[in-house]
């Protein structure tokens, strides 16, 4: 007998990558060499300062019991002042600022915090797909706006206005944006925290890949006037310090929405382990050059990744930012659907399909910056034969 499962298990799918990879890992499992450019999982190091940070806290006999809910002391100060060097933002570490476990554990929390059945999401038309999914498992209604292609895909300011009713209650949003790599500017935030503020609505601004390719100084939403009385950001080193795999984001926001957030926080996992706090620390005073060496290996990979989307007829943007490039289909191509199926069962490279991230990706493809330049050049070498 099986139990019946809760409607928002029926109603949510599993993620594509946790699919899509099962196919990969069984194409390789049968000794295909698969190029895998679909996901932004980074292939370089942390900082090296970072690793012996690690080591040495995991030698302290102190380090391995429960850790606060919020986070040691050590790491949100140093989130603050890396917020103060990066973006000129000030925050109080003690108040302002919450340790996660990545920011995507964020986007659930924030979600069960403000969010009651039948409350209004907003969402981006194209997006990071745990937006839609999470707004549906505690029960939400998703409301997509559209993003205009042709101004930079900004969002579409009076079609979202429309959208909102009394029962809105979060508009997520996400710059520099994944998929479509525009840029984030100070004039979109403004307008931004100014539609928050008229339509009495939560901003929560998702901010992972502002280091990353960033063709002007990184800007913070919390750096617009007023923006802490509306919105909250959530930032990670999982792109920007090579640490995907360690779960380390935090949420910053004025003092009742962190803490109306720990509260659910605190009833889900009881802190962190401390030689990671410790390490993520460390890993906050990289060097600006640090940063830039990082984005001068990424900038290395994107001829290689231009000569790719070339072999596919793909047309794109060249001043994109973040760690992917996101292109536009033919028109001889069916859909991308068609193309990433074809391309992963014949020439046994995998790139990412622009419907997952929404419905009106479907003439698009997402290729990632994460692996090495010798791999990407041989998926071209595969592609153009």
């Amino acid at each position: 007998m099986i139990i019946p499962l809760a409607h928002r298990a029926n109603q949510t799918q599993e993620y594509y990558f946790s699919v899509k990879l099962a196919e990969v890992r069984a194409l390789m499992a049968a000794g295909h060499d698969v190029i895998n450019i679909g996901i932004g999982n980074p292939d370089l190091m942390p900082s090296a300062n970072t690793l012996t940070a690690l080591s040495q806290s995991a030698q302290q006999p102190n380090a391995h019991g429960y850790q606060p809910y919020k986070g040691t002391p050590g790491l949100r100060q140093a989130i603050t002042r890396f917020y103060k060097h990066t973006y000129g933002v000030s925050l109080d570490a003690d108040t302002e600022i919450l340790p996660l476990i990545g920011s995507k554990e964020g986007i659930t929390h924030l979600s069960m915090t403000f969010l009651n059945d039948g409350d209004g999401v907003l969402v981006p038309e194209l997006g990071y797909p745990a937006y839609r999914a999470v707004s549906q498992m505690v029960g939400a209604k998703v409301l997509e706006y559209p993003l205009l292609e042709h101004h930079g895909w900004q969002p579409d300011w009076e079609a979202m206005a429309d959208l909102v009713t009394p029962s809105t209650k979060i508009v997520w949003m996400n710059y520099p944006h994944m998929p479509t790599g525009a840029p984030a500017t100070q004039a979109l935030f403004e307008r931004a925290v100014r539609f928050a503020h008229d339509h009495r609505v939560l901003l929560c601004h998702d901010n992972p890949y502002s280091l990353i390719l960033n063709k002007k100084p990184p800007i913070s939403l919390l750096s617009v006037d007023g923006a802490k009385e509306v919105a909250v950001e959530l930032n990670s080193l999982s792109k920007s310090h090579n640490m995907a795999g360690w779960r380390i984001g935090w949420m910053a926001g004025t003092k009742a929405y962190v803490d109306a957030v720990l509260t659910i926080k605190s009833n889900v996992d009881s802190g962190q382990f401390r030689p990671l706090m410790d390490a993520a620390a460390e890993a906050l005073t990289n060097s600006d050059d640090w940063h830039r060496d990082r984005n001068a290996v990424y900038e290395g990979r994107l001829e290689a990744v231009y000569a790719l989307l070339d072999a596919l007829g793909c047309t794109y943007a060249t001043d994109q930012e973040g760690l992917f490039i996101w292109a536009n289909l033919p028109d001889s191509v069916e859909s991308a659907e068609t193309l990433v199926d074809n391309l992963l069962r014949q020439k046994h490279v995998f790139i990412a399909p622009g419907f997952i991230f929404g419905p009106k990706g479907n003439r698009y493809v997402r290729v990632s910056l994460c692996v090495p330049k010798e791999r990407i050049w041989e998926a071209v070498r595969r592609i153009s034969e």
